[in-house]
């Protein structure tokens, strides 16, 4: 087994969308941040798309977006094609020092849109077919009920000073920060 297939890669990823789902509704944007366990970060990725054929906005999505105009501008700055985009993605996660891991907060959402965007438009996911929720992982350490494991009842000490601005690859980083201080606590116990 050579170091690379031994070493994990914590690819943090957050989208950004018009919609509930993927097909109907679009991935707007994307970020990642991949971490090494000790919160080395090794690598970014982003990338704006263009929406979908036929897909609409949702309006309830829509009616989020007019609330953040400025974080819905960043997000349809140059939008690429999926087709272009996903490859390259595929091509990023190939090339991390380590077998990719995909961490979210909530990781059902976000790797929803990735994992259909990967699969229809590169033909494959490099995830495989799991993710690492972050919300779950509060859970487990907070040992509190899953709906009560939100951000506000997570410890201070587990955040960095980092900017949540509904921007991708900046929610990616943030994300990405807390979970490998979670996971350098867990570690600890």
């Amino acid at each position: 087994m050579n170091e690379k297939t031994r070493t994990e890669i914590y690819v943090s990823t957050d989208v950004e969308v018009d919609g509930p789902i993927p097909g109907p509704h679009s991935m707007l944007s994307f970020g990642s941040a991949a971490y090494l366990a000790d919160k080395t970060l090794v690598s970014t990725f982003s990338a704006n798309l263009e929406t979908l054929p036929d897909a609409t906005g949702h309006p309830d999505t829509m009616a989020w977006w007019a609330q953040h105009p400025d974080a819905w501008q960043a997000s349809r700055v140059d939008p690429r094609p999926p087709l272009a985009a996903m490859t390259e993605y595929v091509a990023w996660l190939d090339a991390l020092p380590g077998q990719p891991v995909f961490v979210g907060y909530p990781a059902s959402f976000d790797f929803m849109f990735v994992y259909w965007y990967l699969i229809r438009f590169a033909g494959r996911s490099p995830f495989s077919f799991s993710a690492l929720d972050v919300k779950t992982m509060a859970m487990v350490m907070l040992r509190r009920d899953f709906r009560r494991s939100t951000k506000s009842a997570m410890p201070r000490r587990w955040f960095d000073d980092l900017p949540h601005s509904h921007v991708a690859l900046d929610d990616a980083i943030e994300q990405g920060a807390l979970f490998c201080n979670m996971l350098a606590e867990s570690r600890q116990r």
